[in-house]
């Protein structure tokens, strides 16, 4: 018996096709697919947000919050509003949606690195920390004013009645200010991340040349509580979260203080952390029609960060959108893309403005070898280049499926007029979430569920599917 079938042999649901990739026919399962996918999000509602996993991540996270509410507004305006409301409320000063908002009926030693770690209250009180909730003082994706947009439309009676846009408006317009001025690292109008953690993605072989100029905090330094809720084989190495934890520990220690000048050190420019930058700007504009309040200039900064975008992190050559590593030790180096095909550089197929001769290579980049995407052997879109040296499909975003960026990958198909690969790509996550039990992610080829079952995103986005497309 192979790794996978001893791995996989224990998740729960009762599909006869579970992991097999048959397509079933169209429409089967799906009313017991909602039923299913409500009870996920019930039952790791906690009264104000909804956490990923009440396992492995027993706190709210900030981008999954953000997806989270997208789905949830299918079963719940009030609780979607609410999701969005809850992470707002715990904005630094400064702008900055925290990647995490601690619980504090959650014993510390629950997750790493826990508020004990962070110490938000104290070294994020410069830049304006909230006092009365403990919060990591990293940042995530900037997905939540598409979100807001989203769940608006889902009921704007309510949404109305609550002043549910008049009174996170501010708050978003905040958050895009804090990453297009704080974050402007490289000077060329994007935002950069400050670390792994930040761009979602975690463990991404897009990293590893720049997090191989990090020195790993000696494994004594902590203790990873991931390893007690999920394979060693599916979770970062050693080595790598000891790099994550000594970036974290010197970002905590700086006190939180983006600044441009640190040599080494991380900084990236990430293609799918902009995009989603850009498509929450034209979100922050249909709100801001909503509100009417004037929308000229947030149009007109998306489409500048778009042509910063494929100015600055499009390869022609390649048809593909790389990251730029940022803080590489020789002049030669800095500011040089890391030619890693990430599903990170698919991601801007959701920008409606992007220039057609790059939609058309990107797409082509898509189908190819690399990603797979429309080939019978490979339906759920990877994390990472299937043919490169990196690629693994089981360890945590070096290869494996999720259902976050395949979502958004279909959204992008369908904005650009690929409806047909949008519906197979559809199928094929509905499909694989219910023979999951909405798996973490999966194995691309085998679409076998990996880490956490009953996980909230996958839950929440496989309504959003059903909802808006039949």
């Amino acid at each position: 018996m192979d790794r996978t079938t001893r791995k996989t042999g224990t998740t729960r649901g009762t599909s006869t096709t579970r992991g097999t990739g048959t397509t079933r026919e169209a429409g089967a399962g799906r009313p017991i697919l909602r039923e299913r996918a409500a009870a996920v999000l019930e039952a790791n509602w906690t009264g104000t947000s909804t956490v990923p996993s009440r396992t492995l991540y027993p706190h709210q996270w900030s981008w999954d919050s953000a997806f989270i509410a997208v789905g949830l507004r299918h079963v719940s305006p009030l609780r979607a509003q609410l999701e969005l409301e809850t992470l707002l409320a715990a904005q630094w000063g400064d702008g900055r949606v925290p990647h995490i908002v601690f619980n504090s009926s959650v014993p510390c030693d629950a997750y790493f690195p826990g508020p004990d770690f962070w110490r938000s209250t104290t070294a994020g009180r410069a830049a304006g920390a909230p006092r009365t909730v403990q919060t990591s003082g990293i940042v995530q994706p900037p997905v939540h004013a598409l979100a807001a947009w989203l769940v608006h439309g889902a009921d704007p009676a309510l949404s109305r009645s609550r002043s549910f846009l008049s009174r996170v408006y501010p708050r978003l317009a905040a958050w895009h200010r804090y990453l297009l001025h704080r974050r402007d690292l490289g000077g060329g109008g994007l935002a950069a991340v400050v670390h792994p953690w930040e761009q979602g993605m975690d463990n991404s072989p897009c990293w590893d040349a720049p997090l191989s100029r990090i020195a790993p905090a000696p494994a004594s330094a902590f203790r990873r509580a991931d390893l007690d809720h999920g394979a060693p084989d599916d979770r970062p190495t050693h080595l790598d979260y000891g790099r994550y934890v000594r970036l974290a520990t010197d970002y905590r220690d700086a006190l939180y203080e983006d600044q441009a000048d640190v040599p080494n050190g991380f900084a990236v420019e990430d293609p799918s952390f902009n995009a989603l930058l850009i498509t929450s700007e034209h979100a922050l504009a249909r709100i801001a029609v909503e509100l009417g309040a004037p929308t000229t200039a947030r149009h007109a900064r998306a489409e500048r960060l778009t042509a910063a975008l494929v100015e600055r992190l499009w390869d022609p050559a390649t048809g593909m959108f790389f990251c730029r590593d940022l803080r590489a030790p020789t002049p030669e180096e800095t500011g040089a893309l890391i030619p890693e095909y990430g599903v990170t550089g698919l991601i801007p197929l959701i920008l409606p403005t992007l220039p057609r001769h790059v939609t058309t290579a990107l797409l082509s980049t898509a189908r190819s070898p690399r990603f797979g995407l429309g080939t019978p052997t490979v339906r759920l879109v990877p994390s990472h280049d299937l043919t490169g040296p990196s690629f693994d499909p089981h360890r945590y975003w070096r290869g494996p499926a999720w259902f976050n960026t395949n979502w958004l990958v279909e959204r992008g198909l369908r904005l650009h007029g690929e409806r047909a690969e949008a519906d197979r790509l559809r199928t094929a996550m509905l499909d694989t979430a219910l023979d999951t039990d909405f798996a973490e992610y999966v194995d691309p080829y085998t679409l076998h569920g990996r880490g956490a079952r009953d996980f909230s995103w996958s839950a929440a986005l496989s309504l959003d599917l059903l909802h808006a497309r039949t």
